[in-house]
């Protein structure tokens, strides 16, 4: 390898470090603001949430350490504010029971097809994967059996 291409290469690799430091400076918003009321809903059923949902659909999240680190933290911060807007148990006394019926009919369907817990939260949260008997635990509770 030339000098000029080992020169080119610690020049590169400094500037990628500086950046990766620079955008750490990034604000991003990791809060949890307080938790209205708690979700009435059988212990069973509380577990679960709990475990797989909550960390998204929450006030209650678990911001894991790599959630500071950019541009980490900017994926997990967008997801959980979007998680957030779709379904949020913490401010689930304050729906009235239309809203609360669309959102019983909203978790049945996801559970349905199968697409929640999200698969990119799975990979690094093996422990929210959903069985079979929790999922239709869930599925009981949404449909009010």
């Amino acid at each position: 390898m030339s000098e000029k291409t080992k020169r080119t290469l610690k020049l590169g690799t400094v500037a990628v470090a500086l950046l990766l430091l620079a955008i750490q400076l990034v604000p991003v918003e990791r809060s949890n603001p307080p938790v209205k009321s708690a979700l009435a809903a059988p212990a069973a059923v509380g577990e679960i949430l709990v475990v797989s949902c909550y960390d998204c659909h929450s006030h209650e999240t678990r911001w894991p350490w790599y959630s500071r680190l950019a541009p980490m933290s900017w994926w997990i911060a967008s997801h959980v504010k979007a998680g957030r807007g779709h379904l949020n148990f913490s401010e689930w006394p304050t729906f009235d029971f239309d809203s609360q019926d669309l959102i019983f009919q909203e978790i049945e369907e996801q559970l349905e097809a199968g697409e929640m817990p999200l698969k990119s939260y799975l990979r690094g949260h093996p422990e929210a994967r959903l069985s079979d008997e929790q999922r239709e635990i869930l599925l009981r509770w949404a449909r009010g059996e």
